[in-house]
């Protein structure tokens, strides 16, 4: 099966069960901790580890300032009390990256799930795709699984010290899950990277249950969201060295 947008359907069939090896993927995962070895920093490191334990499905909202971005919260989430959800953490990732075999071997080993992205394909063309990427998710979390997202879509070309417009499928996302009676917890990731190269920096903010947010409209959730994620990016751009 090709990852492509004509076969949308059969695609997310397969995701909506895909279950990757989870010896290989900790191994992946840790792999890529030792290669990146990102500085983790954390708004309330008990906090995550109450809701990590709990075994509440997680809605995890990252900044896109690099094409790393991907590998390094994958490494920060080994080196910190997310490396429990290993195995049962999804991660959204533009449609491009599931072409080459090799590529795709990796990415679904790491919990992939592609995405038909609208400015790649058009607004409605992608619109039923992401209906039934929405579905997958919702699905997929109600099962117990985490969900990783970043929401911007697209990497930030100008200030990556402020989080660009986020778009509204993560409030889909969180709406509906809600709406089906998932507790849902959300927990902000920013990135940060100093000027002259070195170690990565990832801010953890201290989760948050979204139930709070069970009757706001998706749009009303994307913007709540928009705001967590920014104190999350502040945190990490402050401890950049």
């Amino acid at each position: 099966m090709k990852v492509e947008l004509s076969e949308a359907q059969a695609v997310y069939e397969h995701y909506r069960t895909h279950q990757q090896d989870r010896a290989r993927a900790r191994m992946m995962y840790a792999v890529l901790a030792a290669r990146i070895r990102p500085v983790v920093r954390f708004r309330s490191r008990e906090a995550i580890v109450r809701t990590v334990r709990s075994g509440a499905p997680l809605l995890i909202a990252a900044n896109h300032v690099s094409e790393r971005d991907p590998l390094v919260l994958a490494a920060a989430g080994f080196r910190s009390p997310l490396r429990r959800r290993i195995g049962s953490l999804r991660v959204l990732a533009k449609d491009e990256l599931f072409q080459d075999a090799e590529q795709r071997k990796k990415i679904d080993t790491l919990g992939g799930i592609p995405v038909f992205r609208s400015k790649d394909h058009g607004v409605r063309a992608a619109a039923d795709a992401g209906r039934q990427m929405i579905a997958v998710c919702v699905e997929r979390m109600a099962r117990g699984d985490s969900i990783a997202v970043f929401p911007e879509g697209t990497c930030n070309e100008g200030d990556p010290t402020e989080v660009q417009r986020l778009g509204t499928g993560i409030g889909h996302i969180a709406h509906r899950a809600l709406r089906d009676g998932v507790g849902l917890w959300l927990v902000s990731a920013g990135i940060a990277y100093p000027a002259g190269g070195g170690r990565p920096v990832v801010a953890l903010g201290e989760p948050v249950d979204l139930g709070a947010h069970r009757d706001d409209t998706p749009a009303a959730v994307t913007r709540w969201i928009q705001r967590d994620l920014q104190e999350a990016v502040d945190d990490a751009c402050g401890h950049v060295r």
